[in-house]
């Protein structure tokens, strides 16, 4: 509070001289006054700033010329975030000036309609001026903040436009405006923000990105600003980062359970499914809840406003307390929308909304027209950029992702072909000696000292879910050994889905998502050595998922071999192997 004080006086105090040589006898006041040493450094500071990340604010314009809005480039290579509302319609490619004068093609990578952001990317340098990104966690009410873009799309020279206000509230929660938008956990400023300021920056003093600016509040039939804008934090889009490089349209969370307000203003589980990953975790209808995703829960409000920051597939800590017991489980949480509904938004352009519609209260900041802009012709060399594919709004992004996996994963040698038996031995922790042999028809777990075997037959269904849990443990590790034998082509579906921390707790890892019959498999590649750690099998949608990690691989010819590996399923614990010996073979198959 000190800090802030000191930065409100020493602004104030400038405030006052900047009046004072206003009102005349400019020559005679300058004279008289001697600016503390600390409102010049500061001033000086704030323009060092301004001068920095002017060249990193993007004015952005669909290839049509109808319509247009702002970006903030967030890497040299041209990644730049910017509204989904500015892109929504637009098609592939877009233009978008800097304030060097220059327009750069761009093209769409990912969007988010949910949450209002979508990902683009510049052409033509891999040298772009970005904007370092901050942690909109440490925002607070009272600190100073700059919004720049380009309102009213007026800057034909890409010159943005910087208005400067303060923090008014922060984690606000704003309810859904139409089917899917919907600010969780956003800033809210009296910034100036107007029409063309859409996915614009919101910098703190620093420099640093602490929010996308998307929705203002207006007076009806106003369109302009009314002194209440608000931003989507940029922590929030840190955890969808990656999904936005993916070339898909990407989802939200929710977590199978409704919440309500007791009478001692305490957030109990109303509902809940049964098929969801916080049931099979052991959260029950009554239970109350304490903490989600490491924030204590106070309201039904806050629990919305964590759960939106969140992509769905995420496995999120939540503690609930049930009669006087508290209890920690990572459930994973479910999408919030439905495939058909997320088709929607790869199709076809929508229809252009009625002029005559009256605004609503709280809304998206509306995208003015431009001044007599020309359609844009899409540049014939950056074409190969664009794959369509249905689901995707731009398929090229997500197979690059997918090759980069794939060809990592040829590190750890050859396997041989999907034709050869892998025969591990080994100790369970805990002492019993096991034999697993997997096939291509058939898997065996065999612990001769308790005389136990388990057998997964793929010509028997009702031996799916063979293992020691139940829950599918052989057939997850069968989806393995098809994987790395006949890789992509061991699957009805495969494409990338972004990033996440291994269990709710890890190192960051990009998943690849595969469906083998009904089969839905998420597969975990370490984000540094591109090396597989794990994966979870989930066999029917009223089943837990069974998960294998394998935390550590011994490199070995023709191929590594893993040193140990556990099963962990959702409410149990991990049931781990230690690997004595692999070996790979041929097989005779049996007659059928």
């Amino acid at each position: 509070m000190h800090d802030y004080l000191n930065r409100y006086l020493t602004a104030a105090v400038a405030s006052i001289v900047a009046a004072l040589l206003c009102l005349g006898g400019a020559t005679r006041l300058a004279a008289q006054i001697e600016l503390p040493p600390e409102v010049i450094a500061a001033e000086q500071q704030r323009i060092e700033v301004i001068d920095r990340i002017s060249p990193t604010v993007v004015a952005i314009f669909p290839p049509d010329g109808q319509g247009g809005g702002s970006g903030v480039l967030i890497s040299p290579n041209g990644l730049t975030l910017t509204n989904f509302h500015v892109v929504d319609g637009a098609g592939p490619f877009l233009k978008c000036g800097l304030n060097d004068g220059k327009i750069y093609d761009a093209v769409l990578m990912g969007i988010d309609p949910t949450g209002d952001v979508a990902m683009i990317q510049l052409l033509g340098r891999d040298d772009f001026p970005f904007a370092r990104l901050g942690d909109s966690d440490t925002v607070q009410v009272g600190d100073w903040a700059l919004a720049m873009g380009n309102p009213f799309l007026l800057a034909e020279d890409f010159q943005p436009t910087l208005t400067f206000g303060m923090v008014s509230g922060v984690q606000r929660y704003q309810y859904p405006a139409g089917t899917f938008l919907e600010y969780t956990d956003c800033i809210q400023v009296d910034t100036s923000i107007n029409p063309g300021n859409s996915g614009g920056p919101l910098f703190n003093e620093q420099g640093e990105v602490v929010g996308i600016n998307g929705r203002i509040s207006v007076e009806k039939r106003g369109r302009v600003n009314a002194g209440a804008g608000y931003a989507i934090s940029i922590n929030q889009i840190k955890n969808f980062r990656d999904h936005l490089q993916s070339g898909r349209v990407v989802d939200h969370a929710t977590l199978g359970a409704t919440v309500r307000s007791d009478e001692f203003s305490t957030v109990i589980v109303d509902t809940i499914l049964e098929t969801s990953s916080a049931y099979f975790c052991g959260l029950r209808r009554g239970d109350e809840i304490i903490s989600f995703g490491g924030r204590p829960i106070g309201s039904v409000n806050q629990l919305k406003n964590v759960l939106g920051i969140y992509p769905k597939g995420w496995k999120i800590p939540l503690v609930y307390r049930r009669e006087g017991e508290r209890f920690e489980i990572f459930p994973r949480l479910e999408a919030l929308h439905s495939t058909g509904e997320l088709l929607e938004f790869a199709g076809e352009p929508p229809m252009p909304a009625n002029p005559d519609d009256e605004p609503k209260e709280e809304m998206p900041i509306p995208i003015p027209l431009p001044h007599g802009k020309k359609p844009i012709v899409i540049p014939e060399e950056h074409k190969h950029l664009y794959e369509g594919r249905l689901g995707f709004v731009n398929y090229h992004f997500n197979r690059t992702r997918q090759d980069k996996l794939l060809n990592g994963m040829k590190s750890l040698g050859d396997f041989g072909g999907p034709d050869r038996k892998w025969t591990f031995t080994g100790q369970i922790a805990g002492g019993a000696e096991f034999r697993l042999v997997l096939a291509e028809f058939a898997c065996l777990l065999e612990l001769p000292q308790e005389q136990r075997a388990f057998l997964m037959d793929l010509g028997r269904p009702e031996t799916f879910v063979a293992g020691l849990n139940s829950e599918g443990m052989l057939m997850a590790l069968y989806e393995w050994q098809q994987f790395m034998t006949k890789g992509k082509d061991a699957f009805t579906e495969m494409y990338y889905v972004g990033s996440e921390p291994l269990d709710g707790v890890g190192q960051r890892v990009d998943v690849l998502f595969t469906l083998d019959s009904e089969r839905e498999i998420r597969w975990y590649f370490d984000q540094g050595a591109g090396q597989l750690v794990g994966w979870d099998v989930r066999l029917r949608p009223d089943m837990p998922e069974c998960g294998i990690r394998i935390p550590t691989w011994k490199p070995d010819q023709p191929h590594s071999t893993p040193v140990q590996f556990s099963v962990v399923v959702d409410g149990k614990p991990a049931t781990i192997f230690e690997v004595k010996s692999m070996e790979t073979g041929d097989v005779e198959k049996p007659a059928p």
